[in-house]
C-alpha cells in the first residue's frame, strides 16, 4: 500500500505580543484515498466508517460533513479547475481513538499522473466544531511547494483575525515537513511546523504507535485547553469567537467596497 504513517514532532512558536513556544511528539496517519478499504481490511485496529479501536470516518472531513471523502475532494478540485484524473491524493490526518478525533489541519496532498504536487488542500477544524478550507497552489516550480493565503478562519481565542500564511511543503522520500507561518505587516507571529519520518503502515507499527502515543487525539485536546491556559496566565489578549469573526466579516466588506470602482452617473 502507498498508505503509511508518519511520526514526529510539531512544533509552534509565538513571536508576538507575547513569545511562546511548544513542543511535542506525534504521529499522523498518510492515507491514499483510493486505499481507505484496502487499510480497513488490512489493518486490524483500523476500521472504515465503522468501529474499532482507530477510526477513519469520511464524515469527520469537508465543512459539509462528506460521504465519500476521495469523491469529495475530486469534486472540489474539479471546480476549482483541475482535472484530476488519475491524480494520487494522500491525506495527511488523525483518526479516531477510541470513537473521539480532533484535527487542528489535515493535509490533502494532490498530486498529478507524473507525481508532481499540484494542489495542497488545508482542512482546518476550530473547538467551535466549526471547518475551513484553503485551496493551495505552488508559487513557482522547484521541489518544494510553497504557496501563501489570507488567513479567514478563526483558529484561537488568542489570535486575532487579521494576518496572511506562507505554507511550505517539503514531500520526501524518507520525510515530510510542513510549516505553517503567519505574518502581520509583514512581521512574524507564528510559525508552525510538522517534521514526520515515514513508517510502513503494519498492524505492528500501528500497535506501536498506540502504545508510544497512547490517546493522542485526547491528548491533542487536553493540550490545546492547557496551552490556551499558560496564554491566559501569560496575558495574551482574549478574542472572542462572535466578535473577532464579526469584525473580520465587517473588515473585508470595507476592503471590499473601497476595491470597488465608482459607477459613473
Amino acid at each position: 500500500m502507498r498508505s503509511h504513517i508518519l511520526e514526529g514532532k510539531v512544533s509552534h512558536r509565538r513571536a508576538k505580543p507575547i513569545e511562546y513556544a511548544l513542543e511535542h511528539n506525534v504521529f499522523y496517519f498518510a492515507l491514499d484515498l483510493a486505499e481507505l478499504d484496502e487499510v480497513a481490511g488490512s489493518i486490524r485496529l483500523i476500521g472504515h466508517n465503522r468501529r474499532n479501536v482507530l477510526e477513519f470516518r469520511d464524515a469527520d472531513h469537508w465543512p459539509e460533513p462528506a460521504a465519500n471523502i476521495r469523491e469529495t475532494l475530486m469534486e472540489h478540485l474539479r471546480g476549482e479547475g483541475e482535472d484530476p484524473s488519475g491524480w494520487r491524493i494522500t491525506l495527511v490526518t488523525s483518526l479516531r481513538v477510541l470513537g473521539y478525533v480532533f484535527n487542528p489541519a489535515s493535509f490533502y496532498l494532490c498530486r498529478d499522473v507524473a507525481g508532481s504536487l499540484r494542489v495542497v488542500v488545508v482542512e482546518v477544524h476550530n473547538t467551535h466544531l466549526e471547518r475551513h478550507l484553503y485551496s493551495l497552489r505552488p508559487q513557482k516550480d522547484g521541489p518544494k511547494f510553497v504557496s501563501s493565503m489570507e488567513k479567514d478562519f478563526y483558529v484561537s481565542p488568542f489570535i486575532d483575525m487579521e494576518g496572511r500564511y506562507t505554507v511550505h511543503v517539503a514531500d520526501e522520500p524518507r520525510t515530510l515537513r510542513i510549516a505553517i507561518n503567519e505574518r502581520r505587516d509583514d512581521a512574524p507571529v507564528i510559525s508552525t511546523s510538522l517534521v514526520l519520518a515515514r513508517r510502513r503502515l503494519t498492524n505492528r507499527t500501528v500497535l506501536r504507535m498506540l502504545i508510544r502515543h497512547p490517546l493522542i487525539t485526547q491528548r491533542t485536546m487536553a493540550l490545546i485547553h492547557v496551552h490556551a491556559w499558560r496564554l491566559w496566565r501569560k496575558g495574551a489578549k482574549f478574542h472572542r469567537h462572535g466578535a473577532a469573526v464579526a469584525e473580520a466579516a465587517a473588515r473585508r466588506a470595507a476592503a471590499t467596497a473601497s476595491a470597488t470602482p465608482p459607477v459613473a452617473s
